[in-house]
């Protein structure tokens, strides 16, 4: 059992790595890389996702809150305190993750809709701190972004920016699997299944919840602190309540509880509205209309759905 569960988390980093090495060559312009590494980003939030909804089963409507923070860490940092944007980065993942301990310790005694709306709740809360207080936010047009230099290195231009942030999910899914691979990982999984057992089983319950809460709400600080750097931009927008959305979707489509999946996911996500432009101002409704066919037909999810037309074939 054991070295099959090492076999496949080794496939599924080769595999991503794979792609991450094939995008370039296939690339025919620096604009594609750009929307990759787009993608990278917020398939990493996702990953945090697939830790809190996936693993653990818990849901959250106001995850991009976390990714707001996280942005404004690495904008706010620089401005207000000239601390280094690279500094800012993990110093904005610590402070979601603090915040997360602290606000999700009565947030997670709730369950199913409750805790639902409970996470929206805090997540529009941000969203109205990002876009009132404009004497550090700089308000609703937002605040630039120092821009970021490594060794005396500056970073910028889309190729950089792409090898940077597949770098930081290929980390990010790493920890991941090894989370998923965990004892932890394992009574986040006992938990999704049914917490009145993991409970009859000696699991923490209100504990592991919460550790997955805090993980969650540090991989979206820390996707929201490289978007942030790589656009040299920050608005409120990027903790609207639409993009916590958009990450539970990534996550549902691509499969719960699925790593490649939320890759998959926010693939889907990003680059089919770029591929959709062309239909102007039906865009938004065939958009829509894909998401509901997939829903539909693959309910488990892309991945999980070909892994298993897959091992059909091959047994």
């Amino acid at each position: 059992m054991l070295g099959r569960l090492l076999r496949a988390r080794y496939a599924t980093l080769f595999l991503l790595a794979a792609i991450m090495i094939a995008v370039p060559y296939l690339a025919p312009s620096a604009f594609y890389l750009r929307v990759a590494a787009v993608v990278w980003v917020f398939a990493l939030a996702a990953l945090g996702l697939t830790i809190l909804m996936g693993y653990a089963g818990q849901v959250s409507l106001g995850h991009a809150g976390f990714l707001g923070l996280g942005g404004y860490a690495v904008a706010i940092g620089p401005a207000r305190f000239g601390l280094d944007p690279v500094l800012c980065l993990f110093l904005g993942a610590a402070l979601a993750g603090a915040l997360a301990f602290l606000v999700g310790r009565p947030i997670l005694r709730l369950k199913g809709y409750y805790l639902a709306i409970a996470t929206l709740g805090f997540g529009v809360i941000l969203a109205l701190v990002f876009h009132s207080e404009s004497d550090w936010t700089g308000g609703p047009d937002g605040m630039a972004v120092a821009r970021v230099t490594v060794f005396g290195t500056r970073l910028a231009g889309a190729a950089t920016w792409y090898w940077v942030t597949a770098g930081a999910l290929l980390i990010g899914a790493f920890l991941a699997l090894n989370i998923e691979a965990s004892p932890t990982g394992r009574a986040l999984k006992a938990l999704h299944d049914s917490e009145v057992a993991a409970a009859g089983a000696g699991i923490d319950v209100g504990r592991k919840k919460l550790a997955a809460f805090v993980i969650g709400a540090i991989y979206a600080a820390f996707a929201g602190g490289l978007l942030a750097a790589m656009n040299g931009l920050i608005t409120p927008d990027a903790a609207s309540f639409m993009h916590s959305i958009e990450l539970v979707a990534m996550v549902i489509i691509g499969g719960l509880g699925s790593v490649l999946g939320a890759v998959v996911g926010a693939a889907f996500l990003v680059v089919l509205p770029q591929a959709l432009t062309v239909l102007q101002e039906y865009e938004q409704a065939v958009l829509g209309l894909l998401i509901m066919v997939f829903m539909i037909f693959l309910p488990a999810g892309i991945v999980p759905t070909l892994r298993k037309w897959l091992l059909e074939r091959l047994s």
